[in-house]
């Protein structure tokens, strides 16, 4: 299946007074249309400085490796030219609708806006553009709710906005960026099942980030994990669920509480900090919290701390670790 978008040797750093911070190291991914790429991970692991390249919104950050839509390279394009893909062939949902949204423009003026830029149209036509999208995204009464501000709406009706606004365009490519973070468990769904809806009638390549495995559950057909800016492991969702192979997978999964654990029992946590992006250590990025480096043989714990593993193993399901427990497989 073409992918829509491809990622090829992404690496994104920021320079600072005390050195180059590497937020994302050599990352790599396929989107093809109809699927959804969850990229789970702490914070700090590179999540959305990746979503940020892919758009070409980071400035003052030295981006180098391939990113291509439909086959055309966007790193190092003019950004005239990012302009015209941005809304119009690739857009993206942020985490904070309010902070997204201009307070003093109408939802019903900053969708048509947005329409009006990429296709030409005239006010009225963009306006009532604006009114179907705010229908397509189910909220109420579109017409009236398109002439106020978006102090006027609840978090999950501004969330409805930012999507109707991201697809008013009908791009081929959907990055949401922790698009259900500050919402209610009810509201999480009505968004989660809105946009499924969506890309299943258009056939949108879907990147969504998050660090709430339940949403990747819901909704990702793959899924990517980060850590320390790194690609941890790849795999199909049922796959990564039914018998993730590296230990930092396996670390988030068990963090997730059960409805059959006790009620005194405390929720499970990863050990340790995140690693400094600044100073990398020279091996596995992991190696500092990993329990399956400190159950190991002297010799495996030392290639743990001084080798940087690649990405290997079955195909359609690599990890990032010198000694992973695929199924079948004792660490």
């Amino acid at each position: 299946m073409a992918a829509v978008l491809s990622v090829r040797d992404l690496s994104v750093s920021f320079p600072t007074p005390r050195g180059p911070v590497r937020a994302v190291d050599a990352l790599s991914f396929d989107v093809p249309r109809g699927r959804t790429l969850g990229i789970v991970g702490e914070s700090g692991s590179g999540k959305s400085v990746t979503s940020l390249a892919v758009m070409g919104l980071h400035s003052g950050a030295e981006v180098t490796g391939s990113v291509t839509l439909d086959g055309r390279e966007l790193v190092g394009l003019p950004e005239r030219e990012l302009n015209r893909l941005r809304g119009r062939r690739m857009a993206m949902i942020f985490q904070d609708p309010l902070s997204s949204l201009h307070p003093y423009y109408t939802v019903g003026e900053q969708i048509a806006e947005h329409h009006r830029v990429h296709y030409g149209s005239g006010r009225r036509a963009a306006r009532e553009r604006a009114v179907e999208a705010l229908a397509e995204v189910g909220i109420p009464e579109p017409r009236r709710r398109a002439g106020e501000y978006p102090h006027q709406f609840s978090g999950g009706m501004r969330q409805r906005v930012m999507i109707a606004m991201a697809l008013v365009c009908e791009p081929d490519l959907l990055i949401a960026d922790e698009p259900t973070t500050a919402l209610d468990v009810t509201v999480q769904a009505q968004i989660l099942e809105l946009l499924a809806r969506i890309q299943e009638q258009r056939g949108l390549a879907v990147v969504m980030i998050t660090h709430d495995l339940g949403v990747v559950a819901r909704v990702a057909h793959d899924v990517l994990v980060m850590y320390g800016g790194r690609a941890a492991e790849q795999a199909p969702v049922d796959a990564l669920f039914a018998a993730p192979a590296h230990p930092y997978t396996r670390g988030l999964l068990d963090s997730l509480p059960r409805l059959d654990d006790p009620d005194d029992l405390p929720l499970r946590a990863i050990p340790g900090s995140p690693p400094s992006l600044l100073s990398p250590a020279p091996g596995c990025a992991f190696a500092p919290r990993c329990p399956r480096a400190a159950a190991a043989p002297e010799e495996e714990r030392a290639r743990c701390e001084a080798e940087r593993p690649v990405l290997h193993g079955p195909d359609g399901h690599p990890t990032a670790c010198h000694f992973p427990a695929y199924e079948g497989v004792t660490p």
